[in-house]
């Protein structure tokens, strides 16, 4: 059984694949440190703003690096 693992917690989103929930497949992160840094920290509505927009595209990039379809 393949697992894909969606984490979108203040300023990282990050998907992994896992096959029966033991083997890492592949793990894609994007960072959006530097989206926070010009304000001293996390700035909700920009990290939301982020998480939304990046998901997609992280998401098909760890379906592609783990070779599934």
């Amino acid at each position: 059984m393949l697992i894909m693992s969606i984490e979108t917690t203040c300023d990282e989103t990050a998907v992994a694949i896992t096959e029966n929930g033991r083997k890492v497949l592949t793990d894609q992160i994007f960072s959006q440190a530097d989206l926070h840094a010009v304000y001293g920290g996390v700035v909700p509505e920009i990290a939301s703003r982020a998480h939304a927009e990046v998901i997609s595209q992280l998401s098909e990039r760890a379906v592609a690096a783990a070779g599934i379809a």
